[in-house]
Parts: structure tokens; sequence; C-alpha cells
């Protein structure tokens, strides 16, 4: 049986927002590449499952648009990068015919999505782009993503002496292991939805898990 999201009209929109991506200038950013909209979109299809009165055109929009403005995480105007993504998602949509009235809707979500940020998700829809985003960053790809980052932001692995923090101050721009209590332990309690808040904890497990694993070879070779 078809997914209820898997329609023609949805679909043809998603292959529109594709188009309007790899048209966009782009950086060679892996993290947050066309597979990242991929994931993210997958991710928010399932959390629609729970929420089907949530509309899924602007979700579908807003998954793929979020990053048309992606800037480094160390760079000093990032809690920006998410508002000026939103101005440009809301000008490319709007010359693609997208309808008018759900373009404040797509805006918003887009807005709210960042961690950086700090904009509350005022609707459904933007509650469902974030915590679909933010999943992107836990479990294994999370992972993978996480130590990516930190390679092209010239991290060290972890602390040579203390890898778990124990006795020290965290600081993960120094020690990339350090990201995974600094950040993203807190993830599930930030999700917006119970189905995002159970995913996201099955996902920080394996995170813990790989933490104390990594923290034992670290230490005794």
């Amino acid at each position: 049986m078809s997914h209820p999201l898997s329609d023609t009209p949805l679909e043809n929109w998603r292959q529109r927002l594709i188009q309007l991506l790899l048209q966009q200038p782009g950086d060679d950013d892996g993290a947050h590449d066309l597979n990242h909209f991929h994931r993210v979109w997958a991710c928010a299809r399932q959390l629609l499952d729970a929420h089907p009165e949530a509309d899924a055109l602007t979700v579908l929009a807003a998954c793929y648009l979020h990053d048309l403005v992606n800037l480094p995480k160390n760079h000093p105007e990032r809690h920006l990068a998410s508002r000026q993504a939103a101005t440009r998602a809301r000008a490319l949509l709007a010359a693609d015919d997208f309808p008018q009235h759900k373009l404040d809707g797509v805006a918003h979500a887009i807005e709210a999505h960042s961690f950086s940020a700090a904009i509350a998700p005022q609707s459904l829809e933007a509650r469902i782009v974030q915590d679909a985003d933010r999943m992107d960053a836990l479990g294994a790809i999370g992972l993978a993503r996480l130590f990516y980052t930190a390679g092209r932001m010239d991290s060290a692995l972890a602390h040579p002496l203390d890898p778990e923090g124990a006795d020290r101050e965290l600081d993960d721009r120094r020690w990339a292991l350090d990201h995974i209590e600094v950040k993203l332990a807190k993830l599930p309690g930030m999700m917006q939805t119970e189905a995002g808040r159970k995913m996201a904890e099955q996902r920080l497990q394996a995170l813990f898990e790989f933490r104390r694993q990594f923290c034992q070879e670290w230490l005794t070779g």
C-alpha cells in the first residue's frame, strides 16, 4: 500500500525543490548536502504519521530549503543563517509558483529549525521540521557528521587524558567527543513532539554506547 504522503502532487513538489537546490551555489559541506535534506524529510514523514493534521507541503518545503544559507558553526553570524535562509527560500518559492498562503509557514519553520537562532517554533509544522533536523545529529549518521564537522573545524578527537571530561571543563570546539555531552545529550529533552522525543532517546543511547567504547579504547589502547 502506498504511503499517504507519496501522492503525486507532493512528490512533484519534492522533485521541484530538489531542482531548486541543485541550482543554488553551495560549498562542499558533506554534513549538509542533499542527502541530509533527504534524511530530514524522511524523518519528518515519520513524525507526520503521528500528526496527520500538519500541512505536509509546508513541512516538505522547509525540510529541503532550511539550509539554503549554511554558515560554519564557528562563524560569528551563525545565529542569523536561518533567517537568511528563510528569506531566500521565500523568494525562490514565490518565483516557482508555490502556494502563496503557505509561504509564511515555510519561512517560520526554516527560521525556527536552527539551534543557534534560538527561535521558538510557533506552529506544528515548525516543530516537526525542528525535530527532524535535530534528529540527524543523533544516531550513527549524527556521529559521523559530528566528527566530519569537527575535522573541518580542526578539532582534536578527544582530550588526551580525560576524554569523558570527568575532571575538566568540557570544550567541544577543541575536543570533538565533548560535543556529545555539550549539545547532543540535550536534544531529546528539547524535542517538540512526543514521537520525536522517543526517537531521539533511542539514537542518543547509541552515542553514549559509542562514547563508552571510545573512552575505553582511548585510555587502554
